[in-house]
């Protein structure tokens, strides 16, 4: 399969944090879903692969050229979108199109305005009377504009009502409908995720712990209950993670049912994608 990102190595040095050799590819025509707890490495990932930041070590690659070599023509072909709207609050939604259509060679008046009604967002009004869920949908509408090959999206829907949400991600399934367009989303909302993503890359403390098919990760993992006195009978290396509850513990196992013909004794269910970074990134409490 044809992989339109792909990370090599990214290392970026901080004095108190370090993105240490994260590599991950994003295949063509999917979505991608990056996860992790906050200040785990994700905005930090995104700001290097769009040469934000400087990086010290690794490659990245967009459709196949290398991010640094062939930046402008890269960023002629993505849309990216972060947790908040730059563009000045004494901007209007027609103002910020003619300023768009010098930046982009494929900008596309048309469309744009296609989004602004469809979005219900006021053409003449300053973004400063934009709800928080407009100016995203906005910021939206920009990044889809120029007719983008890939979307690069850092936490586009956090904050966002579930009205909103839906109507966002109803927006970007529609986007890669075709096979030749792909996204790759960081995200807190694992629901969000959940529906959408066809992929699952999960970074702790700056390095990435798995990358992965979503169906595969929920196919697989498994949480598991007992008791106390059950617990003592457990081998706790063939456990991810075990918390302790109120009634015995809980622990997440990569092969489920493997785990639950050696364990019949324990409750098991399928694990979501929230329980399977819950338990990678806190382990055992």
């Amino acid at each position: 399969m044809e992989n339109v990102i792909e990370i090599s190595n990214l290392t970026k040095n901080y004095s108190s944090f370090t993105l240490n050799n994260v590599s991950f590819t994003v295949p063509k025509g999917c979505i991608m879903g990056l996860i992790g707890a906050n200040g785990a490495g994700k905005s930090t990932t995104i700001k290097l692969m769009l040469n934000i930041t400087r990086r010290n070590e690794g490659s990245v690659k967009i459709f196949g050229q290398d991010a640094l070599e062939n930046e402008e023509h890269i960023k002629q072909n993505i849309g990216v979108v972060f947790d908040e709207s730059h563009f000045h609050d004494t901007l209007k939604a027609s103002q910020i199109c003619k300023i768009m259509s010098n930046v982009y060679k494929e900008w596309d008046n048309e469309l744009f305005y296609q989004y602004l009604k469809r979005f219900k967002l006021p053409v003449d009004k300053k973004v400063k009377t934009y709800s928080r869920g407009m100016k995203m949908k906005l910021s939206i509408a920009v990044a889809l504009s120029h007719n983008p090959k890939l979307l690069i999206l850092d936490e586009p829907t956090s904050g966002l009502d579930p009205i909103v949400r839906n109507e966002i991600l109803d927006i970007f399934l529609e986007f890669i409908e075709d096979e030749e367009h792909s996204i790759l989303l960081s995200s807190h909302i694992t629901s969000d995720l959940e529906r959408i993503a066809d992929y699952i890359t999960l970074i702790n403390h700056g390095e990435v712990i798995f990358s992965e098919s979503k169906d595969d990760l929920i196919y697989n993992y498994g949480i598991f209950k007992g008791t106390n006195h059950q617990m003592k009978e457990i081998n706790k290396q063939d456990f991810i993670g075990i918390r302790h509850t109120q009634f015995g513990f809980e622990a997440l196992a990569k092969d489920c049912r493997k785990m639950a013909a050696k364990y019949p004794e324990l409750i098991h269910d399928t694990a979501g994608i929230e329980d399977i970074m819950v338990f990678f990134v806190r382990g055992e409490e």
